[in-house]
């Protein structure tokens, strides 16, 4: 067989899931992204149950996932970018947000993510960082990526805890089981052990009574 004659086989399509409360938005980006060969968009959801079920049911590589996914609460996706990735270690997920904190862009590769970008990356750079997380790299556009350095360069003298994390301490403290921790802030048990594992990380404890004691010597419950 000639070199004309050979034919190469396409690549297999990235599946991807849109997560993002909004709809306009998660139809402007399946516009943007079905225009790409490599690319396909498998589902879309506005809520955490939504994007838990279309995950289950679709099996993506790729989740975009917004961080605010109701009025409620602006980092409600941490959470789920943690109970995503707990449950399908192969699954990429690329954080795609209005918001930009230095601690935020941290505190999302600590819940999971591959990557951090603020919405108004142009379509260029999207699809970069999509195909760089589909490599199995990391990816950040350029205001997250100084983000990040920003936030490298800070050295606490003690550790920083999330939002829910303080919420979780706050409960451990009360002597609440895993179970009942998750009823209370309406998160899965899974998630809460991830919160109480880091937790226990950060304060270099052994025990919940440990971590329950060097928060309070800290000062933070």
């Amino acid at each position: 067989m000639t070199t004309e004659q050979q034919t190469v086989a396409p690549a297999v399509a990235q599946r991807i899931v849109l997560v993002d409360d909004h709809a306009i938005v998660r139809h402007g980006l399946r516009s943007i992204l079905e225009r790409e060969n490599d690319l396909e968009v498998v589902g879309e959801a506005s809520t955490v149950a939504e994007a838990a079920a279309v995950v289950e049911r679709t099996n993506p590589s790729i989740v975009l996932l917004d961080l605010k996914l109701s009025t409620g609460a602006d980092t409600e996706g941490l959470d789920l970018c943690a109970r995503l990735t707990e449950r399908h270690p192969e699954l990429a997920v690329l954080v795609l947000t209005t918001f930009l904190d230095d601690s935020l862009v941290v505190e999302a590769i600590q819940h999971g993510a591959r990557g951090y970008v603020v919405k108004d990356v142009d379509t260029t750079e999207l699809l970069r960082t999509i195909r760089a997380v589909a490599r199995n790299g990391s990816a950040f556009d350029s205001h997250a990526a100084a983000a990040m350095v920003r936030a490298m360069r800070v050295q606490p003298e003690q550790p920083r805890f999330t939002e829910r994390e303080l919420s979780v301490l706050k409960l451990l403290a009360r002597g609440l089981s895993n179970r009942d921790i998750g009823t209370e802030l309406y998160i899965s048990e899974t998630t809460v052990k991830f919160h109480v594992r880091n937790i226990m990380r950060k304060t270099d404890a052994g025990s919940r009574a440990e971590v329950v004691y060097e928060a309070s010597k800290m000062g933070v419950i």
